[in-house]
């Protein structure tokens, strides 16, 4: 049977975008334990969805226009920098209005096979956004966008082969989130708690912080740390651009301990005329404007721009420790930031915030422990990499109409 060219509005039960509480009611939101999964545009790393930053209340609920979508939905980001991402429900959730929310006709188009269409067809939907400051999707756009379709039974085919390799991403990624909850989980145990091996024989002393065990120190970061700065190449000179060495920028910051890839890439002429160094593995980057407080560590070398900081640490702080310390630090960096305009870290923030010192004993044993955690982080993180480019690969293969050949 042949594939016919149809518009998503004319296969699907509904086509709408949600909403967001007043952030001024503080009683609309919830702990992150509780209330209901609320989904933000940039959740929407072209993955399932299963738990959100965020919750809302019932009252957030009622009070709003995020209204809940089941499991199964395709979810769209319509505006700005993540214009054309996607997502889909693992289970029911509300989603706030900068997505719009695809619940499929079951009988005419399988909901996966939506998703895979999507991703294949994402630069033609990303043509049809409007807007002279910013890219924007609306929900007419998004309803009247035609696909090419099969029959349900071959959607359904087709949908159960990429969706191996969905499932293969979604168990690394599933391990990924249990190995840094591991890591974080330790580090509170030896760094916050002070249940370390060994802390029974160690009295605690008073200092700034509250009593430490003894022999440990209250210093500023910037004692156990280089707070390092980035810059940008000239954009009007083509040839600082487009070449082979990824340049760290706060779009670019993971939901993930790792980052190895960026959406733009300069040269070694571009390397050279800017304010930022390349810097190697297991660099710490922190995002200082615009998304305050993301913090990620560099898989590969990388340079970043002016709007993030690098960070290294001095004598046997390593770098496992120093990150997770900063992670740690992340609502004391955003909330002790300045700028008139908006919020900005500045170096010194990171002077002015102080922190322990562990024995160097203790950070080489909590190394040892975390750096094999880290390093499989990093091997799944590459794992699931490998595994959405060959799925890509296959998209165009499976997604078209065999009889046009």
């Amino acid at each position: 049977m042949n594939w016919i060219r149809q518009s998503i509005g004319a296969l699907s039960t509904r086509v709408s975008s949600g909403g967001t509480p007043s952030r001024a009611r503080p009683e609309y939101f919830c702990a992150s334990d509780q209330g209901h999964f609320w989904v933000k545009s940039k959740e929407l790393l072209d993955c399932g969805i299963h738990d959100t930053e965020e919750k809302i209340s019932d009252l957030g609920l009622e009070k709003s226009a995020a209204k809940y979508f089941p499991a199964e939905a395709v979810l769209v980001a319509m505006y700005g920098a993540n214009v054309g991402q996607l997502g889909w429900l693992a289970k029911p959730a509300t989603v706030n209005q900068a997505i719009c929310g695809i619940i499929t006709d079951e009988k005419k188009l399988h909901w996966r096979f939506l998703y895979y269409v999507l991703l294949a067809t994402r630069p033609d939907l990303i043509v049809k956004a409007q807007g002279a400051a910013q890219q924007n999707l609306n929900e007419d756009s998004i309803r009247s966008f035609e696909i090419l379709v099969p029959a349900v039974e071959e959607q359904r085919r087709i949908a159960g082969i990429l969706s191996a390799y969905d499932d293969l991403i979604e168990n690394c990624q599933r391990r990924i989130r249990i190995l840094e909850e591991m890591a974080r989980s330790l580090y509170r145990e030896w760094f916050v708690h002070f249940r370390y091996p060994g802390h029974e024989s160690v009295p605690l002393v008073d200092s700034p912080l509250g009593p430490i065990p003894t022999g440990w120190r209250v210093l500023p970061f910037t004692d156990i740390a280089d707070v390092l700065s980035g810059g940008t190449p000239k954009t009007d000179i083509p040839e600082y651009w487009d070449g082979t060495i990824p340049w760290f920028t706060p779009r670019d910051a993971p939901n993930a301990f790792y980052v190895e890839e960026a959406q733009k890439q300069i040269t070694e002429l571009g390397l050279s005329k800017c304010a930022s160094a390349l810097y190697g593995p297991e660099t710490i980057f922190i995002t200082a404007r615009g998304t305050v407080g993301k913090v990620a560590m560099a898989g590969v070398p990388m340079a970043m721009n002016q709007s993030c900081y690098a960070l290294r640490g001095k004598g046997n702080v390593s770098q496992c420790f120093l990150f997770l310390l900063t992670l740690h630090q992340i609502e004391y960096l955003k909330t002790n930031t300045g700028g008139a305009t908006f919020d900005t870290i500045v170096v010194d923030t990171f002077r002015r915030m102080s922190v322990v010192e562990p024995s160097p004993s203790v950070v080489r044993h909590f190394t040892e422990l975390t750096e094999g955690v880290f390093g499989e982080v990093k091997f799944l993180l590459r794992q699931v990499r490998n595994l959405r480019q060959t799925r890509d690969l296959l998209l165009p293969k499976l997604l078209r109409d065999p009889d046009t050949d």
